[in-house]
């Protein structure tokens, strides 16, 4: 049990944090914080887009209308929607009233979520695993929304850089925590089908808010945390 001084310096702390929070997120761009959604439904943007494979089909010197290609442009028009279909969600709609009013104070992490994305620069995929951690400020978060937040902004065009600060923000944004790390491992085939073609290649970015930011300590706990087996 907590003395009152001691709950008092908590809240100094969560307070200052979370102004500290306040102006990291003012500095982002609003590209960073959320994507405005897709305007028409998938329903009116399928026939316009298997028009598109269809042309692209034909620019690659391909018959269109042969047996082994003819449902092609409608089937590669269905799996982009699905691949980009975060576009169509928002943080209010993942999280769903499941911000939860608890007095813990130590760190939540959860680690090797798995994700699949879009390279924006050449419409390939990457994939790999994300990790996050963050430091509750009186509220928690039910954990499988960390994973439907990993869902929201990979199934989108990215770049990994973008999509670990957004995560980042997201949480942050849906919490107000002391602190959030992120840390994503990511594949991307336009590193392993094209260009260097190095296929043991992994790119790892991060993004440190708050706490974890600010003090090394905490820092060092996460990552240990997540590279514990």
């Amino acid at each position: 049990m907590k003395t009152k001084k001691e709950l008092e310096n908590d809240e100094k702390t969560c307070s200052s944090i979370l102004e500290d929070n306040k102006g990291h997120e003012k500095c982002m761009f609003h590209h960073d914080l959320e994507l405005d959604h897709r305007p028409p439904t998938k329903e009116a943007l399928l026939p316009e887009m298997s028009k598109s494979y269809k042309r692209l089909l034909r620019s690659l010197g391909e018959d269109p209308d042969r047996q082994g290609l003819l449902k092609t442009p409608e089937r590669a028009a269905k799996a982009m929607l699905f691949f980009t279909k975060g576009y169509d969600q928002s943080l209010d709609d993942v999280l769903n009233d499941a911000v939860f009013d608890e007095d813990h104070d130590e760190m939540v992490v959860v680690k090797d979520i798995e994700m699949f994305s879009m390279c924006e620069h050449h419409l390939v995929p990457f994939y790999g695993k994300v990790s996050i951690g963050y430091l509750p400020c009186k509220k928690i978060l039910g954990l499988s929304k960390l994973a439907r937040i990993v869902e929201i902004f990979s199934r989108r065009l990215q770049v990994q850089e973008r999509l670990t600060k957004q995560i980042a923000i997201a949480v942050t944004k849906a919490v107000q925590p002391a602190g959030v790390a992120v840390v994503v491992e990511g594949v991307h085939m336009c590193m392993v089908m094209r260009g260097v073609q190095k296929i043991n290649s992994k790119t790892v970015t991060s993004t440190m808010l708050g706490v974890f930011r600010d003090d090394p300590k905490t820092r060092e706990e996460f990552l240990n945390l997540v590279h514990s087996k």
